[in-house]
C-alpha cells in the first residue's frame, strides 16, 4: 500500500480505480518553412478551428455548469484573438522562418512565464489559460485529438491538474473523485468537485505517478489523504468511514422540509453563500431557506473586461427566478485585497486589505457601481433579491450610496425600464467600526449582515491570509463574540434582522451561542445547510 498526502478540498470518502487524464503527446520540433504567408495562414486556419470548438464546449459547460462557470471558455476564445498573443506568434513565423507549431509552443510559455511572475494572483492563475488555449491551437495542428480514453467504469480522476476545457469533457456520472498533483482550493477542479459534491484531494505532488493507473485507490477527502492499492485492513476502515459518512448524510436528508427551530421553539432562518449561478442546484438540493449571500464579484473575477449590465441582469435574474420568491441576497462587487481583477487597474498597495476594495472602489468609480445597481433593481422584478454592501465604516457611505440608487432608478423610469421600486437593503458588519456604530446604521438599512472572516481580521489586527500567523487567529476569540454581540442588539433595538454570511456561521460549536445572542439567520456553504439545521434543532 502507498499512502500519498495532499490537501483536501471536499470531505467525503471515494472508493475506485484510478484512470490518468491523457492528454495526447506532441512533440514540437522547429522546422525551417520556405513560405511564411502559408504557414501564418495555417496558424490562422488552426485558430479559428480552435475557437468553433470553445463555443462548442460553452454551450455544454452551460448546461453542465451553469453560465458563470461556463464564461472561462469565453475568456478563452478572447485570448485567441489577443493581438498581443497574435502578433507574438506571427513575428515568430515570419522573422524565424518556422513552423507555426513552434511559434505557438514558444509564445504560450513565454506568455505564461509572464502570467506567472506577476504578484497578482488573479493574473498568475491566467498562466494555465494560455497554456489550455495554446494546447488547443497545436492539437489542431498537429492533427491529434485532446481528452481521454472512454471511461467504462465509475473512477477517480488523476492528473497533474485539470484545465477548465478538460473539465467539461468529462462524463460526471462516473467521475467518483479528483486526485491531483498540484492545483490550489480554488482551481477549475476543486471549484468541480464542491459543485458536484465528491471527494477530492489536491497537492499531492510528485509522488502521485502516472504509473498508478488502472489501480485500486481510496481518496479520503476528510483527511487529504490518497491510498494506492489500500491494504486489507486500511480498506475495511475506510469503508466503514465511507458508510458512515453515507448514513450520516441520509439521517440529514430526513430533514428535508424541516423547520430550523430548537427544541424550546426558538426559529432561525437558514440559507446558502454562492458564487455563481451553477451553484442554485446545490441550494435547492440541501433545502437552503433562501441565498444570505451572493458574492457578485465572481461575475468580475472570471471576466477579462467589466461585465456589462446585460450580463449581471441574466445572471441575478436566473438565479432570483429559480430561488422562486426564497431571499436572494446579493452582495455589490467586493473586489480589492485578496480579490484583484486587472483590468480595473487598481494600484499595488502596501496593505491591500486596509486599502482600496469594495465600497469604496463603487464610491469612487460611480459608473462601475451604476452599472451593476441598474441591474439588480431590473432583476429585482422577477424574484425576492435583497441588495446589501461591504466594507461600511460610516452613515454618510450608506446616503451616498442611496443617492446613486435614486439616480439609477431615475434612469431606469426615463428610460422605460421595469425595474423593483421597493428593494431590502442591508450592510456587511465586517469592520470594529461597523460595530460601534451599529445602531446608526441600523436607523438607514433593513438588516445586517456579519462578515466574520474580515470582522475577526480587523478586530485582531491579523492578516488571514498570511499562514504564518495561524496560531494567532482565533475567530472564537471573546473580542470577535462581542463585536458580534454588539451588533445584534442594536439591530434589534432599531426593529431590524441580523445574520451571519462569514465562515463562523457554520461553526456548530458557536450555533447555541448565536441563538442566545439572537441572531436571525445564518447563511453557510450549502452543503452545511443540513447539518446546522440538525445542531440547531438538538438545542434547547
Amino acid at each position: 500500500m502507498i499512502t500519498i498526502s495532499g490537501k483536501s478540498v471536499f470531505g467525503g470518502v471515494s472508493i475506485g480505480k484510478i484512470m490518468f487524464y491523457k492528454r495526447n503527446d506532441k512533440v514540437i520540433k522547429r522546422t525551417h518553412v520556405d513560405d511564411v504567408d502559408i504557414e501564418w495562414k495555417r496558424f490562422q486556419d488552426a485558430k479559428d478551428t480552435a475557437v468553433s470548438q470553445l463555443k462548442g464546449l460553452y454551450d455544454k459547460a452551460i448546461a453542465d455548469v451553469g453560465e458563470a462557470n461556463a464564461m472561462i471558455f469565453e475568456i478563452h476564445q478572447m485570448m485567441l484573438e489577443d493581438l498581443d498573443y497574435l502578433e507574438s506568434i506571427e513575428n515568430i513565423i515570419r522573422t524565424q522562418e518556422v513552423n507555426a507549431e513552434f511559434a505557438v509552443a514558444t509564445t504560450a510559455d513565454n506568455f505564461a512565464q509572464m502570467f506567472a511572475a506577476m504578484d497578482d494572483a488573479y493574473m498568475q492563475g491566467r498562466a494555465a489559460d494560455v497554456k489550455d488555449v495554446s494546447e488547443r491551437v497545436l492539437d489542431v495542428l498537429c492533427g491529434v485529438d485532446g481528452g481521454m480514453k472512454e471511461m467504462d467504469e465509475p473512477c477517480i480522476i488523476a492528473a497533474d491538474d485539470l484545465a477548465p476545457s478538460e473539465t467539461v469533457q468529462l462524463d460526471k456520472s462516473k467521475v467518483l473523485g479528483f486526485a491531483t498533483m498540484y492545483g490550489s482550493s480554488n482551481s477549475h477542479t476543486a471549484i468541480l468537485a464542491r459543485t458536484m459534491n465528491i471527494p477530492a484531494v489536491i497537492g499531492l505532488g510528485e509522488d502521485l505517478l502516472a504509473e498508478y493507473d488502472g489501480k485500486m485507490a481510496v481518496i479520503d477527502g476528510f483527511t487529504g489523504k490518497l491510498y494506492i492499492e489500500p491494504d486489507e485492513e486500511t480498506m475495511k476502515v475506510m469503508q466503514e468511514k465511507r458508510q458512515k459518512d453515507l448514513e450520516q448524510k441520509a439521517l440529514l436528508e430526513q430533514l428535508k422540509g424541516k423547520e430550523n427551530v430548537t427544541k424550546s421553539g426558538r426559529k432561525i432562518n437558514v440559507y446558502a453563500n454562492i458564487g455563481n449561478v451553477s451553484d442554485v442546484g446545490a441550494v435547492l438540493k440541501n433545502d437552503a431557506g433562501g441565498i444570505g449571500l451572493f458574492r457578485s464579484e465572481f461575475l468580475y473575477l472570471e471576466n477579462t473586461d467589466f461585465p456589462t449590465e446585460e450580463q449581471q441582469f441574466s445572471v441575478y435574474k436566473q438565479v432570483a427566478e429559480n430561488m422562486a420568491g426564497k431571499k436572494v441576497i446579493i452582495r455589490t462587487l467586493d473586489i480589492g485585497a485578496d480579490k484583484q481583477v486587472d483590468y480595473f487597474g487598481l494600484d499595488k498597495e502596501e496593505n491591500p486589505a486596509l486599502g482600496y476594495r469594495a465600497i469604496r472602489i463603487c464610491l469612487t468609480r460611480p459608473e462601475i457601481f451604476k452599472t451593476q445597481l441598474r441591474a439588480l433593481y431590473r432583476a429585482a422584478v422577477y424574484g425576492n433579491i435583497s441588495i446589501m454592501f461591504p466594507m461600511i465604516i460610516s452613515v454618510n457611505e450608506i446616503r451616498k450610496i442611496k443617492a446613486i440608487i435614486a439616480e439609477v432608478k431615475e434612469e431606469l423610469k426615463s428610460e422605460g425600464i421595469p425595474y423593483r421600486d421597493e428593494v431590502e437593503l442591508g450592510v456587511m458588519i465586517e469592520t470594529p467600526a461597523s460595530v460601534m456604530i451599529s445602531r446608526d446604521l441600523a436607523k438607514e438599512v433593513d438588516f445586517f449582515s456579519v462578515g466574520t472572516n474580515d470582522l475577526t481580521q480587523y478586530t485582531l489586527a491579523i492578516d488571514r491570509q498570511n499562514s504564518k500567523l495561524d496560531p494567532f487567529y482565533d475567530p472564537h476569540h471573546p473580542a470577535v463574540l462581542a463585536m458580534i454581540r454588539m451588533a445584534a442588539e442594536n439591530a434589534h433595538a432599531e426593529g431590524k434582522w441580523i445574520g451571519i454570511c462569514g465562515e463562523l456561521g457554520a461553526d456548530l460549536e458557536l450555533t447555541e451561542e448565536f441563538l442566545k445572542m439572537g441572531l436571525d439567520e445564518l447563511s453557510v456553504s450549502p452543503a452545511m445547510v443540513l447539518p446546522l439545521r440538525k445542531r440547531i434543532r438538538d438545542c434547547e
